[in-house]
């Protein structure tokens, strides 16, 4: 009896738990604060955080082959969920800001200038080129896209680089404004942009099959990622498939959220997050989302020059690829100085171009290093 008692005693976690899962079981009780109290993409980091608790209760063997978190992260293994995240994206966000003003393209792309510095910063810490590329695509706060690039050149980080970009994209609220108001004027910040003009129905259901043709013939990597983000779109704006539409949006995108985050959370177990290196890609994801934020204000700066004071700078920063969060810091920032100012329409054009580049940028780094 007393040989039992001790052996059961032996067998549960109590016994058998670390320092390091200590830690790291607080770590995803801080996601799970931020998520609640803060309300920080609650969606991502709610199960982020319990994701990261489950993987680090010792002898449960969730991500063990054959446990239950083990089978749900083969969509992640596999590639499948990011792509099916892009589906939802396309399938709620509308185009028509892109398309009435595609110079918006440009402030899109200036904001991934984050990916390509930071990538340059990690090689010189000693990184290898593929995993200096998966801490690069932090920098286009765009989590299944680090999700997509991380599992296929640097598996090995996943936890850490996918936790980075969801904690960054949840922080977008947080670290953009002090960017924003640092690399501007108050006049800038206080322009008023012309109304876009209509885009008619056409325009909204050619966009997406010419953007697919042409960004897949030309970086045929991101053709997963791509595809699924224009195709959600198409279903949107075709007006004939309500049906498909509905579960796009809601039922498919909230389960796999439930499955990406939980599992995403589950990588993060202590042996393998608890190193200099993580700390080393929180550090350099930072830097990634901060340069992200400023290539975007920059251009916009250089274009409100251009333009006679036309454009305001602070759109720029919605080219990374958060949407519509950083679309909506935007206008935040903007509204402080004239509260009559609506900027977010026009934001949200620098907002989906940075969805594309983020795609086409993870695109670029597979072709280079896949």
């Amino acid at each position: 009896m007393l040989e039992g008692i001790i052996r059961f005693a032996q067998d549960t976690g109590y016994a058998n738990i670390t320092y390091k899962e200590v830690l790291m079981i607080i770590v995803g009780c801080v996601l799970i604060y931020l998520a609640i109290k803060k309300e920080y993409e609650p969606l991502l980091l709610l199960p982020i955080g319990f994701g990261v608790i489950l993987t680090n209760l010792p002898l449960a063997g969730l991500m063990e082959e054959g446990g239950l978190l083990y089978w749900l992260y083969q969509g992640v293994d596999l590639g499948i969920y990011p792509p099916l995240i892009f589906l939802g994206v396309g399938a709620f966000t509308d185009f028509g800001p892109l398309i009435a003003n595609p110079k918006s393209l440009l402030l899109g792309g200036a904001a991934q200038l984050g990916i390509y510095i930071t990538f340059m910063g990690a090689l010189l810490l000693g990184f290898a080129g593929p995993e200096a590329a998966s801490i690069g695509i932090i920098g286009g706060a765009d989590g299944p896209t680090a999700i997509f690039l991380t599992r296929k050149l640097a598996p090995d980080l996943l936890g850490p680089i996918a936790i980075a970009a969801y904690s960054y994209m949840a922080l977008v609220p947080i670290i953009q404004p002090p960017i924003m108001r640092a690399l501007t004027t108050k006049e800038e910040r206080m322009v008023r942009m012309e109304q876009l003009r209509p885009v008619s129905k056409k325009e909204k259901i050619i966009f997406p099959i010419v953007v697919t043709i042409l960004t897949s013939l030309l970086v045929p990597d991101a053709a997963p990622l791509i595809g699924c983000l224009m195709f959600g779109n198409l279903m949107r704006e075709s007006g004939v498939v309500d049906r498909l539409l509905k579960t796009a949006q809601n039922s498919l995108m909230n389960i796999v959220t439930i499955f990406i985050g939980l599992t995403v959370g589950a990588t993060a177990s202590a042996d393998k997050f608890l190193t200099w290196s993580t700390i080393k890609i929180i550090v350099l994801g930072l830097v990634a989302f901060s340069i992200g934020t400023a290539g975007g204000v920059l251009l916009g700066k250089l274009m409100y020059k251009l333009s006679g004071g036309k454009v305001n700078p602070l759109i720029g920063s919605a080219g990374v690829s958060a949407v519509p969060m950083a679309a909506r810091v935007s206008q935040r920032v903007g509204s402080e100085e004239d509260p009559g100012n609506f900027l977010l329409m026009h934001a949200m054009g620098p907002n989906v171009a940075g969805v594309i580049g983020s795609a086409i940028a993870a695109g670029t780094l597979l072709s280079l290093f896949g």
